[in-house]
């Protein structure tokens, strides 16, 4: 695999910049989207000679048009495009800003399907010639349990899963493979600005649940996945000979994917709605 090369979007920080350091130590050359000129520096003087940065915004189709055009002119194939780019901001969704709201889908759903097509000439040309063509996705255990305020998020993610179950499907037909990885929470930067999120709405009916949950970000933290994990799922997804559709990676098989997805829903419900202390406002009010 000394020759094969990959686009990774959103490789500033965070998973995706630790799946090009991954690939570039392997023997990867790799591109990799970033939102700055100061990123771009950064993340070459990090990665070396076998990264090219590409400064764009994968809502932008302008943007991803022309980085797609520069990647062209540096090499005729690409090996592997990985979807990573994306946010997640915590909101309770009869609050959340629908301008916000919509941001998840342009970027999370959107961003990943306008680099696709951009992309897809340079994949099937690495099919063609008889390499291995393929797109990973990655989602999140969000995209499979939609957990209280993170229903934007959620949202996004579950579209983006359909959205690759279809394009996997479709591109049998040029020989590229569409693969899902689907980490529970990562130790990311990302993390630290949950609390700060769940603080502008601490006014809010949610206030007395919001702080709790802020309260126990500490916790969160430590047993959240590093990022290690997710980099091997990616790695195994692009080298196995038959790679599985979907690689979730959460913290717990048992409580946090088995039961989440097997229990009734309004039993899951009740667990989710105690361990989150969302007592009903009735009930509440009933109780003064």
């Amino acid at each position: 695999m000394s020759t094969a090369t990959a686009l990774i979007t959103g490789v500033s920080t965070g998973i995706g910049r630790s799946i090009a350091a991954r690939l570039v130590e392997t023997g990867w050359s790799v591109f990799g989207t970033v939102r700055s000129d100061a990123d771009a520096g950064r993340v070459t003087a990090e990665l070396g000679s076998r990264f090219v940065p590409l400064v764009l915004d994968v809502t932008d189709p302008e943007a991803v048009a022309e980085g797609l055009r520069e990647v062209t002119t540096r090499t005729s194939t690409l090996s592997a495009l990985i979807n990573n780019a994306g946010i997640s901001e915590a909101a309770p969704l009869l609050h959340v800003d629908p301008v916000d709201f919509r941001r998840h889908y342009d970027v999370n759903v959107v961003g990943a399907l306008q680099v696709t097509q951009a992309a897809f000439p340079l994949l099937r040309a690495a099919a063609v010639s008889g390499g291995r063509s393929r797109v990973v996705n990655v989602s999140s255990v969000a995209g499979k349990i939609a957990y209280p305020y993170m229903g934007a998020y959620a949202a996004s993610k579950h579209a983006l899963e359909a959205m690759s179950d279809a394009l996997r499907r479709e591109l049998t037909l040029y020989g590229i493979d569409v693969v899902v990885v689907e980490p529970s929470t990562v130790k990311t930067p990302i993390i630290g600005k949950f609390a700060a999120q769940l603080e502008r709405y601490f006014d809010t009916d949610y206030g007395p649940s919001l702080r709790e949950l802020a309260r126990g970000m500490a916790g969160r933290e430590a047993s959240a996945l590093p990022v290690s994990k997710v980099v091997d799922a990616v790695v195994a997804a692009l080298h196995s000979p038959r790679p599985k559709t979907r690689y979730p990676i959460p913290r717990s098989w048992l409580t946090s994917w088995i039961l989440p997805r097997c229990l009734p829903d309004r039993v899951f419900d009740a667990l989710v709605v105690r361990r989150l202390a969302l007592r009903s406002k009735r009930a509440t009010e009933a109780g003064r």
